[in-house]
């Protein structure tokens, strides 16, 4: 007879198991069965292989994964980026089921695209009462100028997005649709890639199907409306100050999308262009993230200082396609959504496949009573997107819930208004598996967000997955979660392996190409502007660690001499890194090289530098790498001393410096960064040599802080073992090319720069940049080492600062700056 043993629980069964008893229905892991049930099992088995018993350990690495990708995102009115929260548990959905969502998705894609042909073209659904006239025509997302126009590619819309919950019965419903400007597609891609570098066996072991084939189909999808067999495709983003900039800079990237804003485009006789450092390219397609109203100046809102004037002239010339077309939000109403069944049969022959909740519009007189006298069982709801003043407030709110004074004034603007409102059934949604902030599983409401795009046949693709929104409190109606505390990754589990699919395609389909792309003007005058703020703030810290003694090692060890302290005080006021300071009173060095490091009211100080570099690079992400972008954003060094701080500083503007030298490609962006450096440099080395060496009477320490400053001193040492001179200082840093930090090798470097941009004529002539560059040059190399004194050397930063206004002038296009039409190609 054989004992059998009683087997130990592992990890993730006790963690399964303390769950379904913490949950009382309704949830996602605790109803699973069958394959259902094992997807959950292996999930946990895979979760513990990884963090043993600790939870809150996987959760760290989830979100560290995704604070290194660069996932963020801002709330309206805010000036500072939010990481974006990840739960390290997905929600899983067998492939059966995820099917009958993704063909009510698709449905629901296809009835609102015929829904927006109808209402900017024969308007047959209003004449015929399936949906009242004043529900379009009052709605403020009807743009009256798109009546009439028939979009380039002959649809309204590309792409869409769509909230869906699963109630404890189980049956997946609608909250609410985005067809305006849909967002969370890049988180959706940014969640599956944060949880994958952690959980990296699940892909195959759940079979997950993959995200890359939506977003291949995305980019087909917009490329084959444009009449163009390669055509150049923008994302339009409103600015880094966006709540989701960080998502479209990611989609650009991911997509390989021109990131564009409204001034970097311009109309010309009914044709898009994006203004280049080669003048204006011919622009095919916008995925436009910018509020339909702000698009156009011309066609809506005249006040508009982020559109493109002409856009709306350029669409109905046929000329460019923008997804999704203007006025696509007519449709996200609450209202509308209380006659999609009806506007279903009418327009597809068949029931929705994905039900609304249920919604009753209080235009009409039989429905206003209805929600009046149901009053608290329902949900009250602006029935369009301002809020009416009966919810000013308080927002969408359970009627039951209004204490006396708020639902007085709620029911007297409902008699007064009724056509503002929108009374909807109070939907309670399932529950899943999320980690709390003690390292806990515990059951949290969700919703989820679904997107859908129309691929190059004209076909509506679902993304498989998407991202759920998970809410903080464990109260399952939908209207409390509202935009929830976390996010998951959704993954969708088949049955068989999935096939491999990534945005690559095979060698024979695409035509081999060198050139590297579209370099819009502002990214241009962005990396130009990230590479003199980099220099500028390395310089002040050289001046700084100067002054405190942490770099100089002057002959004999002595500390410096007041008068060259004296000027390094000087160069930080003139500099704007303390003038603030020295005009309170507190003129002393130490005073003085704190201002310059750390005060952020200083025009110039090391950290003012650092934070507008911060700026700069978080408009410019889809062109820096990630681990630039990442140095650029890191906090600035905290409670420790001064020396200290310095040389952690000192440490980030190298590592910055190095991997723009390895990790840029040598393409036009890389030129207008390095040429910003080098521009910042030799007017540091100019503004330095004429300060410490511009006059007969330099004493020892001034001509070795001037070494020490430029990165000379190893240098010097190595050619003269006699101790420092004037002359051959002045030799060193001003006339010796083999110096990679003297003034000629950055003027070379400038001079051969120009030469490989683009130029705007072929005529072989100089451009203005250019010719005054080259006789910089010249100048230096005719200018005997004697005759470099002070005001030689202001003459020579003087007229750098006359090739940067230049270059600015040049290549850096404004938007209110006059087309040059010698400059426009159709390329």
């Amino acid at each position: 007879m054989t004992l059998a043993l009683p087997q130990e629980e592992s990890i993730s069964e006790r963690w399964v198991a303390d769950y379904r008893a913490a949950t009382g229905g309704g949830d996602v892991l605790t109803e699973s069965q069958g394959t259902a049930a094992d997807a959950w099992a292996t999930l946990f088995d895979e979760i513990a292989g990884i963090a043993g018993g600790d939870l809150g350990a996987i959760r760290d690495r989830v979100q560290r994964q995704a604070d290194e990708i660069g996932t963020g995102y801002r709330m309206p009115g805010e000036s500072e980026e939010r990481a974006w929260p990840v739960s390290p548990v997905p929600l899983l959905i067998p492939e059966a089921d995820w099917s009958g969502i993704a063909e009510g998705v698709a449905q629901r894609a296809r009835l609102m695209d015929m829904l927006l042909a109808d209402i900017y073209g024969a308007q047959k659904l209003a004449r015929e009462g399936h949906i009242p006239a004043a529900l379009i025509t009052g709605n403020p997302y009807f743009m009256r100028p798109m009546v009439g126009l028939t979009p380039p590619g002959g649809r309204h819309l590309t792409f869409y997005a769509v909230d869906i919950a699963r109630g404890p019965d189980g049956e997946w419903r609608v909250l609410a649709d985005h067809l305006r400007a849909p967002v969370g597609a890049g988180y959706a891609l940014e969640n599956r890639l944060a949880v994958s570098r952690v959980l990296g066996g699940l892909q195959t072991r759940l079979n997950i199907q993959r995200l890359a084939a939506f977003f291949s189909a995305v980019r087909a999808g917009l490329g084959a409306m444009c009449h163009r067999a390669d055509p150049r495709i923008g994302l339009l983003t409103p600015g880094r100050y966006n709540p989701s900039y960080a998502e479209q800079a990611h989609l650009a990237r991911y997509l390989g999308l021109l990131l564009v804003e409204g001034d970097d485009l311009a109309v010309h006789e009914d044709r898009l262009y994006v203004r280049t450092i080669e003048g204006l390219k011919r622009v095919d397609a916008l995925w436009r993230q910018l509020n339909p109203r702000l698009l156009d100046p011309l066609a809506f809102d005249p006040r508009s200082q982020i559109g493109v004037p002409g856009l709306i002239d350029a669409m109905a010339a046929g000329d460019v396609v923008v997804a999704n077309s203007p006025g696509s939000g007519v449709l996200e109403s609450n209202a509308v959504s209380a006659f999609l069944p009806r506007l279903a049969s009418a327009l597809l022959g068949e029931p929705l496949k994905l039900p609304n909740i249920a919604t009753w519009w209080c235009g009409q007189q039989p429905e206003f009573d209805h929600v009046r006298a149901a009053l608290d069982t329902m949900v009250i709801a602006p029935a369009f997107e301002t809020l009416p003043p009966g919810l000013e407030g308080v927002g969408p709110r359970a009627a039951a819930e209004l204490d006396a004074k708020a639902r007085k004034q709620l029911l007297e603007d409902m008699a007064r208004r009724p056509m503002d409102y929108v009374g909807q059934e109070v939907v309670r949604v399932s529950t899943m598996p999320t980690v709390d902030a003690k390292g806990a599983l515990v059951p949290r409401p969700f919703t989820v967000r679904v997107f859908a795009a129309c691929d190059a046949h004209g076909q509506w693709q679902v993304m498989p997955g998407g991202f759920a929104r998970i809410g903080r409190h464990e109260d399952s109606r939908a209207v409390v979660i509202g935009e929830g505390t976390w996010s998951a990754d959704v993954s969708i589990v088949a049955t068989r392996p999935v096939e491999p699919v990534t945005l690559l395609q095979s060698g024979d389909q695409v035509r081999i190409r060198r050139n590297p792309g579209t370099l819009p003007s502002r990214v241009a005058d962005n990396l130009f502007w990230l590479g003199r703020y980099l220099e500028r703030g390395e310089a002040i810290l050289g001046l700084v660690r100067a002054a405190i003694g942490g770099s100089i090692d002057a002959d004999g060890g002595a500390a410096l001499a007041p008068a060259t302290i004296d000027k390094l005080g000087r160069l930080l006021i003139k500099g704007s890194a303390a003038a603030r300071r020295a005009e309170s009173g507190a003129a002393d060095i130490v005073n003085l090289a704190h201002a310059a490091l750390d005060d952020i009211a200083e025009e110039d100080s090391v950290r003012s530098l650092l934070s507008r570099a911060r700026a700069i690079g978080e408009v410019s992400r889809d062109r820096l790498a990630i681990d630039f972008w990442r140095l650029l954003d890191a906090g600035y060094p905290g409670d420790s001393s001064m020396n200290a701080r310095a040389s952690v500083l000192q440490q980030r503007f190298a590592a910055l410096m190095g991997l723009a030298a390895e990790h840029m490609g040598r393409t036009a962006a890389w030129n207008f960064h390095d040429m910003g450096r080098r521009v910042e440099r030799a007017m540091s080395v100019a503004r330095l040599a004429r300060t410490f060496a511009g006059g007969p009477k330099a004493t020892v320490d001034d001509l070795s802080t001037l070494l020490e400053l430029t990165n000379s001193q190893i240098g010097y040492r190595q050619r003269y073992q006699t101790g420092v001179a004037l002359l051959p200082v002045r030799d060193l840093v001003l006339l010796d090319t083999s110096n990679p930090r003297g003034l000629p090798f950055q003027v070379e470097r400038i001079c051969r720069t120009l030469r490989e941009l683009p130029k705007l004529d072929d005529d072989g002539v100089p451009e203005d940049q250019e010719a005054r560059a080259a006789a910089l040059a010249a100048t230096v190399v005719i200018t005997p080492v004697e005759a470099f004194d002070a005001a030689a050397l202001t003459r020579i930063e003087e007229r750098l600062m006359g090739i940067s206004d230049a270059i600015s002038r040049r290549f850096f296009l404004q938007g209110s700056e006059p087309l040059r039409a010698h400059g426009l190609t159709l390329a």
